[in-house]
């Protein structure tokens, strides 16, 4: 039976693939860069429910013994006593079904400046100018304001979902199921920020190795159009660098984090 089970969500481009590698390092731990469960079990539910037929068949019990049964299948060789981190950006939009299947579990929330996200998936788009991407339902041309608006939908948008389903979490009554880690302090001070989590996730430290965490998926990143998405840098350190979006696209989503303001933060969520 699965028993140790967390997960990885928050903001795209703000080093959930970088935690993930780094966890990977402990021989007990289990994490991935993206995983379907979280898709696997929106269609099951989906079917489950008055929208086909066969509702009258599943009552509450019988769905969340199925919902379970996806995770444990899923991570069938997970060892006993290992931990599996399971990373999908929309866990945060999944929060009660989580806090009921996983009372224990915490939701590892990675968090960035929203302008900076913005930044770097432009420079990506940018980088690979002969290569339309999927974010962008494979269009070329544009202007990095039309883009930007495209980021930021907030049904279908990279950016835009992510930070409504982070939005629901932060001010919901599970927030105390959420870790957030800031890319910043991350990368500025890797080993305190693990050594926080670690606290926070009640499992014993282990040294883990900042210099050598090099990660890369070409594959599922050919696939969406944007070479060198989910890569990681061998060394973890801060990258100091200049905007490359216009100073008012910057501006205007400058004040939009507010896992920095600590009159939002209702709930007491940790903030590592």
């Amino acid at each position: 039976m699965l028993r140790n089970v967390h997960f990885i969500s928050g903001l795209p481009r703000s080093g959930s693939t970088l935690l993930s590698a780094i966890l990977r390092q402990n021989p007990r731990f289990q994490a991935g860069v993206t995983s379907p469960v979280a898709m696997l079990c929106g269609t099951l539910l989906h079917g489950m429910s008055g929208a086909t037929e066969f509702a009258s068949f599943f009552s509450d019990h019988r769905r969340r013994a199925i919902i379970r049964g996806v995770f444990q299948s899923y991570y069938e060789t997970n060892p006993d006593d290992g931990i599996v981190f399971d990373t999908n950006r929309s866990w945060t939009g999944r929060l009660p079904l989580l806090a009921e299947l996983f009372p224990r579990s915490r939701i590892i929330c990675c968090v960035r400046e929203v302008a900076w996200i913005i930044d770097s998936v432009e420079r990506l788009v940018r980088r690979n100018a002969m290569q339309p991407s999927k974010l962008f339902n494979y269009k070329a041309g544009g202007s990095v304001y039309s883009r930007v608006e495209t980021l930021m939908d907030p049904q279908a948008g990279l950016v835009g979902r992510a930070w409504n389903n982070l939005r629901e979490a932060w001010f919901s009554e599970h927030a105390r199921q959420l870790i957030v880690l800031p890319y910043e302090t991350f990368v500025r001070d890797p080993r305190h920020s693990l050594t926080r989590l670690y606290q926070a996730l009640e499992e014993p430290a282990f040294a883990h190795d900042l210099d050598h965490v090099a990660h890369d998926e070409p594959g599922y990143d050919a696939d969406l159009g944007i070479p060198g998405l989910h890569r990681v840098r061998p060394k973890v350190a801060l990258e100091a660098r200049s905007p490359c979006i216009p100073p008012d696209l910057f501006a205007k989503y400058a004040e939009v984090n507010f896992w920095t303001n600590p009159k939002l933060n209702q709930r007491n969520v940790l903030v590592l």
